[in-house]
């Protein structure tokens, strides 16, 4: 379970996500029980304590 510091950092990943880079260079959250995509981050900056694809953490 990821916690948050409220010094502008989380310690930890956030539960059952993980993120990767789309073709047109933004950032995708992807839900990794149901495999769906959930949200994208334009402007090159990845998701705040969300893990990377591919993961070698999870299954």
């Amino acid at each position: 379970m990821a916690k948050n510091t409220n010094e502008g950092f989380r310690r930890g990943s956030v539960d059952n996500r993980t993120q990767t880079q789309a073709p047109n260079g933004n950032h995708v959250k992807r839900n990794t029980d149901t495999g769906r995509f959930m949200d994208q981050k334009e402007g090159g900056k990845p998701f705040k304590g969300v893990a990377k694809e591919p993961d070698g953490r999870r299954k």
